[in-house]
This record gives C-alpha cells, sequence and structure tokens, in this order.
C-alpha cells in the first residue's frame, strides 16, 4: 500500500508545489533536513513513473 501526501503551493507567488514526505519513509531512508532528493521522472504504459533517489548532506 503507498503513502497519500497533499501538494500545497512553495510559496504564494511560486507556481512550485511541494509536498510532506511520510515518516515512514523518513525512518527507512534515515532521511534529515537538508538532505537531497534525485527525481527521475519517466512515462510507462500511460503510468507516471518518479523514481526518488536520497543524497545524504
Amino acid at each position: 500500500m503507498g503513502e497519500i501526501t497533499i501538494l500545497t503551493k512553495a510559496t504564494s507567488k511560486s507556481k512550485s508545489l511541494r509536498t510532506t514526505v511520510p515518516i515512514g519513509i523518513v525512518k527507512q531512508f534515515n532521511l534529515s533536513e537538508g538532505d537531497k532528493l534525485k527525481w527521475e521522472i519517466r512515462a510507462e504504459n500511460g503510468k507516471l513513473i518518479i523514481v526518488v533517489t536520497p543524497l545524504k548532506g
């Protein structure tokens, strides 16, 4: 089963959106504030596939 999060505006003037990383993912990958996430996005069989790789530091 997957996690569900809600997108919100990054800032009042921005067109970017942000979401919260669920605590289960934070714990599983030992993520901390300031860590970077590398996003790879592709379409396969009518689905959006997103691979997120934590980059520590």
